[in-house]
């Protein structure tokens, strides 16, 4: 593990000072930190290898992102460690150090988006950017018990941010607090600030919660009791979406396997649309680095560099099938960005669950969050009660 004096979070640490203003700016007072895929002038952008940042001339310009929160106040104090080429979920790093889960300290912090969820969950800073190809901020911030968002597809410039895959690379961020969240995210996106509009529907994924070894009544029960005191319950509604997926999306046929239909404790179709997704995102992987990877030879962990590999070597058959997967899956679901909300602890250990909206309503799904946070944290807090209760009681008998 890390050093511990930071958790391990930081790669380097630096001062970037807000821009000047006689207004009152929404992020002032505010301290953030930056994955370390985003370009900073002056400082070599190091892609967590210590190879690439040999290869790379420090930026010359700084990511447009940093920029935004910059000249909204906010002030920056370095940045974070990641995954090896932001090639892994789990937020290890061979070179630089794993940074420490402060929610579950012998527990890995997930990735890649490692180092700012933990920065962020240790109270070293109120916010931090990362970026999601395939949920390297909200599998974080749902294992370090924080707050990650991932905004719609290209709403937020990912200029000066190093690619990984780009028909799924987003920027996203993290935050304790649904206010601050909301706050970064409007300033990101540039949404004005509105009045919370109530949702129409929440549709809960009924096949997915049943492979959960987590009780509902700490997994869904606290969501939908916060919806149901907010909003009322006739707007909750339940579906299989394996089904939904596999009716929609029918090029998905081609990754269909028997091997994983007979397979238990999975959802077929999803484990086939996972399939598609890791060819392209191969493929995509491949045309940004796999010249260079071929070329410099880097030395990179045990894991990441088998799977970095399997990407370099990758070819285009079945690409044109994973295009239409995508165009079809975003047709049926329209869904293209997430937020990890955190549930407190089972067995000691984080529980998170993710929300999900249509492409373009982020606004709606910050205010939303910000609205059912307390709630549902509320109802952690009583589930939780009840199970120290519980035990009490079985104890004693």
């Amino acid at each position: 593990m890390a050093k511990d004096s930071d958790y391990g979070a930081f790669m380097e640490k630096f001062v970037l000072q807000p821009s000047p203003s006689a207004h009152e700016l929404p992020l002032s007072g505010l301290t953030f930190a930056v994955k370390d895929l985003y370009d900073v002038d002056g400082y070599v952008t190091g892609f967590g290898n210590p190879d690439w940042a040999r290869t790379h001339p420090a930026a010359t310009s700084t990511a447009p992102a940093v920029l935004s929160v910059l000249r909204a106040g906010a002030t920056c104090i370095g940045k974070t460690i990641m995954d090896e080429m932001a090639y892994s979920i789990a937020g290890e790093n061979i070179h630089y150090g794993t940074p420490r889960n402060p929610c579950a300290p012998d527990r890995i912090p997930g990735g890649s988006s490692s180092g700012s969820a933990v920065a962020v969950a240790a109270k070293l800073v109120d916010f931090a950017l990362g970026d999601d190809t395939g949920g390297s901020v909200r599998v974080p911030a749902s294992y370090c018990g924080i707050l990650g968002f991932r905004p719609s597809h290209d709403v937020v410039s990912t200029t000066g941010v190093i690619p990984m895959a780009q028909s799924f690379d987003s920027m996203g961020w993290f935050a304790r607090d649904p206010v601050i969240l909301n706050r970064v995210g409007r300033v990101l996106m540039q949404l004005p600030d509105v009045d919370p509009v109530n949702p129409s529907q929440i549709i809960i994924a009924e096949d997915c919660f049943q492979l959960s070894a987590i009780p509902s009544d700490r997994l869904t029960e606290p969501l939908l009791k916060s919806v149901n005191k907010l909003f009322g319950g006739d707007l909750v509604k339940h579906a299989i979406l394996g089904d939904y997926v596999k009716e929609k999306v029918p090029s998905l046929k081609q990754f269909m396997t028997e091997e994983t239909a007979d397979q238990e404790n999975n959802i077929p179709s999803l484990v086939a649309l996972s399939s598609a997704r890791q060819l392209l995102q191969r493929y995509e992987f491949k045309k940004n680095h796999g010249e260079w990877v071929s070329t410099v030879k880097p030395d990179l962990g045990p894991g990441i560099s088998e799977t970095i590999w399997k990407a370099v070597r990758t070819t285009d058959e079945n690409v044109d099938v994973c295009h239409s997967v995508r165009t079809e899956l975003h047709a049926a679901l329209n869904a293209l960005l997430g937020v990890s909300m955190p549930l407190g602890l089972y067995d000691n250990l984080p529980v998170a669950i993710s929300l999900l909206a249509k492409h373009g309503s982020d606004g709606i799904l910050l205010n939303l969050v910000e609205s059912l946070y307390k709630n549902i944290q509320e109802e952690v807090g009583i589930a939780e009660k009840k199970v120290v209760c519980q035990n009490s009681s079985n104890t004693r008998q």
